[in-house]
């Protein structure tokens, strides 16, 4: 077969094009921050933005015009303590937020929450710190990530999203869920989670970082997984998937195509992957230098992530792709 032939003509490539992106398969992360007024662009995140909670409404409104069918929150409160308090009421920023969204647009945006405490705890972690084990205790976290999956759901969220890599948050979620009348809530499970340097400009976005703790370290290693495991981030994913998560997750992505593929053909289940700060601040970067072309090294790689076997993509880029491509409809 000559397969330049089939190269020759744009129209033709097309017709031949194995895999696309489309606005359908994109989620963008909105941070929305207590007592702020208007919007902060992040330092790191050219492009990207805290709201205040006069502001994030508007900003939805706009990706909904421009296609965008998804969201996922995060929240970062005034109060911050050791166990996160904010999260865990009813009448907190991201409890509210959700109410305020559902009440403006309805069905018009599909609402996930981030279900974690690092935004929300003194210290950064994602959870509450045992000083013995000198780590986040694992089971007194589940017990306030209920809480939490519960104080989301009743507020109207759409979707849970718990990304603290707590073993058992899948199972712990789906039962207290499904005995509390939400067992139609599904769960994108952060299922196979890396430890990653590529996290740094969200830290500043959700202003998160783990502090160094009198138990802890300045990092999540602990918790998180470490990004030279193949096998335990695929056994990771099977995991979550018996607990009976919805969707499963690949994060970061762009390092880790090969942990997508894997995971893809090992379950059969809908996947997303996270195309994390870091990943969207060196392309960012690079353009503003004017080293490449943004808009086509943005759709190879949002491209990519649907070649090597994702569904859906949490992205920054997710607004300007949007845009790119009404401005091309």
């Amino acid at each position: 077969m000559n397969f330049r032939r089939l190269r020759l003509n744009a129209n033709l490539r097309d017709l031949v094009r194995e895999t696309s992106v489309s606005v359908d398969d994109l989620i963008m992360p909105i941070f929305i921050k207590e007592g702020l007024s208007g919007k902060n662009e992040v330092s790191s995140m050219p492009g990207i933005y805290q709201f205040g909670e006069d502001s994030y409404l508007e900003e939805i409104g706009q990706l909904i015009e421009l296609g965008i069918k998804a969201i996922i929150l995060f929240g970062i409160p005034k109060l911050k303590d050791s166990c996160g308090s904010d999260a865990l009421d009813e009448h907190g920023l991201i409890a509210r937020s959700v109410r305020a969204i559902k009440e403006k647009f309805g069905d018009r945006i599909l609402v996930i929450t981030d279900l974690c405490f690092c935004e929300y705890t003194d210290h950064g972690h994602c959870g509450i710190i045992n000083p013995k084990l000198k780590t986040v205790d694992n089971d007194a976290t589940l017990q306030i990530s209920a809480q939490q999956a519960l104080i989301h759901a009743q507020a109207g969220a759409d979707m849970i999203a718990p990304s603290g890599m707590m073993d058992n948050i899948i199972s712990t979620l789906r039962e207290a869920l499904d005995t509390n009348g939400f067992s139609h809530i599904p769960i994108m499970s952060y299922s196979t989670k890396f430890a990653s340097s590529f996290y740094g400009p969200f830290r500043d976005a959700a202003e998160s970082s783990p502090s160094q703790h009198e138990y802890l370290p300045q990092n999540r290693k602990s918790y998180q997984m470490d990004y030279a495991n193949r096998y335990e981030a695929i056994r990771e994913s099977i995991q979550d998937m018996k607990e009976g998560a919805d969707i499963l997750m690949v994060k970061p992505a762009l390092s880790f195509m090969d942990i997508i593929r894997e995971i893809k053909d090992a379950t059969q289940m809908p996947l997303c992957v996270y195309n994390v700060s870091g990943e969207y601040s060196m392309v960012k970067a690079a353009a503003n230098n004017g080293w490449v072309d943004y808009e086509s090294m943005m759709v190879e790689i949002l491209t990519s992530f649907k070649r090597a076997g994702a569904d859906m993509i949490i992205t920054y880029h997710a607004k300007d792709f949007a845009t790119l491509s009404h401005s091309n409809s």
